[in-house]
């Protein structure tokens, strides 16, 4: 998955569990079906209970903690870091997306549920009586009438036990903990989540706890995170080749952003020595919303062993999903077929999510660089972009393979796949440790203008961009486009390298290229003597594509009966 720029109750009672307009104050649901009693009506003890039997590769209270030692122990004296749980996400009406951890929450501490903020202090404070305190953890309190209806939570005793934790308390704590804000000579946050719900029945969901952390500590009212992010675009990729003018274009498009005296001589500047000396005359102030980020980027860009067995994993699987819809792909599949054939094998293997959508393009839509529609119903003898990605404990691999469903490539297909894999190569041999960040991108870059032009697509290889728009690299972790210093490259950073070509109908060369789009992405380790390819099982070259076609699948005897 390419980036473009290596730069985001009534009475307690569950939402989709109520009735809406049928309105039963009772709590009936509907005839026959669960009678759904308030809280106050049941009294019930919280007890420590034993969950059920999960998979035992999680990563470890022990790895939580010692990511948090390693942030606190870069905090600057007197300062305390805060972090916010994700918010809970409506998908419609009173239905909500699958939760998803802020992964910056989870990489700290491992905790999965809402409605929570941890604090990291650069030295011990006293927090809710308690002194020497340097790390804690507000959590929703357990309730089992609604655990009843939405799945367990640890609470904050549960949270102490399992996941290590200093300092535990339930989330209503957080507004009366006593922290002397003031005390503080920095307090550092990453983006104040802002699309929260304001649930009347939580007395401290994340709603309210922004509003209390805003509140305390003296956030302006006038707090823009619109301009927090693009100030943290300059620091972190202000110096990089062709941003400057990049930044200058976000700023045409959205004035407000030049509000800022940093935004303003930063573009001012005309040479990179006059913007490095604007980013160090504007630092960041008491308020900051830069340096956590900057911080949580050097760490998580170097994945350390126990992340590299998940992160493993989560390639394998994606590269296993590759080679099984290779072998079933044929012209009179469509796209959605596809996509949940990927999606089967993942889950079969144990990966809870694929770590982005789907994109799944047949012909023009292999075009389109993000696209997730995937309802083309055949996909005919049409290369198809398949860009899908398992995500297995939280971390998320990023593999694309393009296939002919006929098993074998045409001439024009095959010159086109060909280009792009000797790009890819090409970035390959640039992964190495010490090597600038854009090195895989220049190096995919220069093969694919020369080719482009060799094949009389383009007259002048400066034209190349009009059919590769996008980067060759991005980090890959917890995110699919993954936290990272862009600095140059470390043992044990893991990046993409993805070249592609994509040649929309209408384009200004000969018809046979048209609706020709091939992206080919693999996920790269980089070690003490170059890359190790992790995803390396599923197959890249012409030949091998379609000699893997031709076996059968494992997924070959699956049919359903039809609908009539």
């Amino acid at each position: 998955m390419f980036i473009r720029f290596p730069f985001l109750s009534l009475f307690q009672v569950p939402r989709r569990l109520r009735l809406g307009s049928q309105g039963v104050v009772g709590g009936l649901l509907l005839a026959g079906s669960a009678v759904a009693q308030t809280p106050a009506s049941i009294p019930e003890p919280i007890v420590e209970y034993a969950a059920p039997a999960r998979p035992t590769d999680f990563l470890s209270p022990a790895f939580h903690r010692q990511r948090r030692e390693l942030l606190r122990a870069q905090l600057p004296p007197h300062s305390v870091a805060v972090v916010f749980a994700a918010p809970v996400r409506n998908r419609a009406n009173d239905v909500d997306f699958v939760y998803h951890q802020n992964p910056d929450f989870h990489y700290l501490t491992g905790y999965g549920e809402p409605d929570a903020v941890l604090l990291l202090f650069a030295e011990p404070r006293t927090v809710g009586g308690q002194p020497g305190v340097t790390e804690a953890l507000f959590t929703q309190p357990r309730n089992p009438a609604r655990e009843s209806w939405t799945g367990r939570r640890l609470g904050a005793v549960g949270a102490k036990n399992q996941l290590a934790l200093q300092y535990t308390a339930d989330n209503k704590e957080f507004a009366a903990s006593g922290l002397k804000w003031a005390d503080f000579d920095k307090i550092l946050f990453g983006d104040l989540p802002t699309d929260t719900r304001d649930d009347s029945g939580n007395p401290a969901d994340l709603h309210k706890l922004v509003a209390t952390f805003r509140r305390q500590v003296g956030v302006p009212a006038d707090y823009n995170p619109a301009l927090g992010e693009f100030e943290k675009s300059i620091r972190h990729y202000g110096l990089m080749p062709d941003v400057a003018g990049y930044l200058a274009e976000k700023v045409k498009a959205s004035p407000a952003l030049s509000s800022s005296p940093l935004v303003k001589d930063y573009l001012a500047a005309t040479t990179n020595a006059a913007r490095k000396a604007a980013m160090e005359a504007h630092p960041p102030g008491r308020l900051d919303d830069m340096t956590l980020g900057e911080k949580l980027d050097a760490l998580r860009a170097i994945k350390t062993p126990e992340e590299l067995v998940l992160l493993r994993r989560a390639v394998r699987i994606s590269a296993q999903g590759q080679r099984e819809v290779m072998k079933l792909l044929r012209p009179d599949l469509g796209e959605m077929e596809v996509q949940g054939l990927h999606e089967y094998v993942y889950r079969r293997y144990g990966a809870e999510f694929q770590g982005y959508p789907s994109i799944v393009g047949g012909g023009a839509n292999g075009c389109i660089l993000h696209y997730e529609t995937n309802d083309r119903p055949r996909l005919d003898n049409d290369l198809v972009l398949m860009d899908c990605g398992a995500e297995y404990h939280g971390y998320s691999a990023d593999v694309t393979r393009t296939a002919p469903p006929s098993g074998t490539f045409s001439p024009a297909q095959r010159q086109v796949y060909e280009l792009v894999l000797a790009a890819q190569e090409a970035g390959f041999a640039a992964c190495r440790p010490g090597a600038e960040f854009n090195a895989p991108n220049k190096a995919t870059q220069e093969v694919v203008a020369a080719g482009l032009q060799k094949l009389g697509i383009i007259k002048k290889k400066e034209d190349f961009r009009k059919y590769y728009p996008h980067g060759a690299s991005h980090y890959l972790g917890l995110d699919v486009h993954d936290r990272g210093n862009y600095a140059p490259l470390q043992v044990g950073n893991v990046i993409t390298v993805e070249p592609g070509i994509y040649i929309p109908a209408g384009s200004p060369c000969d018809p046979k290229w048209w609706n020709i789009g091939v992206r080919i992405e693999d996920d790269a380790l980089i070690t003490a003597t170059g890359y190790e390819n992790l995803s390396a099982e599923a197959p890249r070259t012409v030949a091998d594509i379609e000699k893997l076609m031709a076996e059968p699948s494992a997924l070959e005897g699956f049919k359903l009966p039809e609908l009539k």
